[in-house]
């Protein structure tokens, strides 16, 4: 299993999530084998500051992650992730190996649009 996790910077496991995914400047990937992290990559976002709909989503899908895990995303980005066959998963924080934790435990689970979703609309 590969996990993405919207990053604030480069620090790899001991980054700190992003709270928006869209608008993280990191991502880092997270290779999971046999239920243990095997492998840490970190990725800038090449879309950051200036995404457009379906952007992220299709990068990260492109990066081989069968999970996203981020603070919070839009519900357009909820679609656009479930529709690449990536599974979104909301309400991560502290660090990138404490979210990863947080869902190989069953924790962490599920997606729900953040409350800066309404303004993405407009």
């Amino acid at each position: 299993m590969r996990i993405a996790v919207s990053a604030e910077d480069r620090r790899g496991l001991d980054a700190l999530v992003s709270a928006h995914f869209g608008r993280c400047p990191f991502f880092v990937f997270v290779e999971i084998e046999d239920g243990a992290i095997s492998r840490v990559e970190v990725a800038e976002n090449p879309f950051y500051g200036r995404h457009e709909p379906g952007q992220v989503p299709a990068f990260i899908r492109a990066r081989g992650a069968d999970v996203m895990l981020t603070g919070g995303m839009g519900a357009r980005a909820v679609a656009f992730f479930e529709a690449c066959g990536v599974e979104p998963v909301t309400g991560a924080q502290g660090t990138v190996r404490q979210a990863v934790e947080d869902y190989l435990s069953g924790r962490l689970r599920g997606a729900g649009a953040c409350g800066e979703s309404a303004e993405h609309l407009r």
